[in-house]
């Protein structure tokens, strides 16, 4: 299950008490001060983690507190620390605050670190009031209280190139064929019901990540169908492969009105994901009338068109390598970053 937002309340912990004590051992009735300082509390901490792909720890837990630190003690021991408490968030997080709804980090890359919450500072103990004019402080100071914030968590899958189109056009059927994903498939719309990646492998140990996001209809940017509610996790991505149906569809939607309807929600969605480079590719050509359909859509659209058939395995290892060089070529070129 793909959890991809979550709420949740951090708090780091709070600062150990300074002590007040005085050396008391025998033959020395009346020592100095040897009150220790107390512990600082655990922060808490952000990190990008490799085999972490979904909020769903983050989705049934919501409250998440570090450890205070301990109180000093006498003969001049300090308390300890508390331990950290560090937050394994999958790359591709988005971290806003909840309030104000600024973004904290964007976490991208792993092992990257990142504190949400500053820990409170240990009191100190007497001993550091001690002064030639002072010698007997009967004072220490509170820990301070560590930070604490609603911080809302958003998930934008990181992947090369996006698949989009409407339902049934044989996505998943691409994805299964290009990768070792195994997404659900079946002869009914909407049964991917959530993004689904896969790598694709070539040769030379070359390797792409694609990202399957549910199929749209007309009116998604308006919560028609499963909406565009999946639609961010593609703005990372350097290419969109847009698959239309050329083969079963022609009879329930023509081609080209299916390509026009999935490029209107992406406009209406977001103009900068309107704007990625885009390869066209007909799917189902091994049906009857499929690569008469392919040429008569490129002709409408203006635009190549790659046949291929996901079923069969048809025209895969061009389209392969067709996405290899667009997305190297897409890499070398500054890319703006996403909210």
């Amino acid at each position: 299950m793909l959890v991809d937002r979550a709420e949740i309340y951090v708090r780091a912990g709070k600062g150990g008490n300074g002590c007040v004590s005085f050396r008391r051992e025998r033959f020395i009735p009346k020592g100095g001060p040897d009150g220790g300082d107390g512990g600082d509390g655990g922060g808490v901490y952000a990190e990008a983690a490799p085999g972490v792909d979904t909020l769903l720890d983050f989705g049934s837990r919501h409250h998440w507190i570090a450890k205070d630190g301990r109180p000093g003690r006498g003969k001049d021991c300090s308390g300890r620390g508390g331990e950290p408490l560090i937050l394994k968030l999958p790359p591709g997080t988005l971290i806003y605050d909840r309030d104000s709804g600024v973004l904290i980090k964007d976490v991208t890359t792993i092992g990257e670190r990142i504190c949400l919450a500053e820990p409170g500072k240990g009191g100190r103990g007497n001993t550091r009031f001690a002064r030639a004019d002072h010698q007997t402080p009967r004072e220490a100071e509170p820990g301070t209280p560590g930070q604490e914030r609603w911080l809302r968590l958003e998930l934008k899958l990181i992947a090369d190139v996006g698949i989009v189109g409407l339902p049934n056009a044989g996505k998943s059927t691409l994805l299964s064929r290009l990768s070792r994903a195994r997404p659900k498939i079946a002869d009914y719309p909407f049964t991917t019901l959530q993004p689904q990646l896969g790598i694709a492998e070539l040769s030379d140990h070359r390797r792409l990540v694609l990202a399957d996001i549910p199929g749209l209809i007309e009116g998604a940017h308006k919560g028609t169908g499963l909406g565009d509610e999946f639609l961010r996790h593609i703005e990372r991505t350097r290419l969109i492969l847009h698959v239309v149906d050329v083969g079963t569809g022609v009879e329930q939607t023509p081609p080209a009105k299916a390509y026009q309807t999935i490029r209107s929600e992406l406009a209406q969605y977001s103009p900068e994901l309107a704007a990625k480079e885009e390869l066209v590719v007909g799917n189902k050509i091994d049906l009857t009338g499929g690569p008469e359909s392919a040429l008569a859509l490129a002709e409408a659209i203006g635009k190549a068109v790659l046949p291929v058939s996901a079923v069969a395995g048809l025209g895969l290892p061009t389209m392969l390598e067709t996405l290899w060089s667009r997305v190297q070529h897409a890499r070398s070129q500054p890319q703006a970053k996403q909210d």
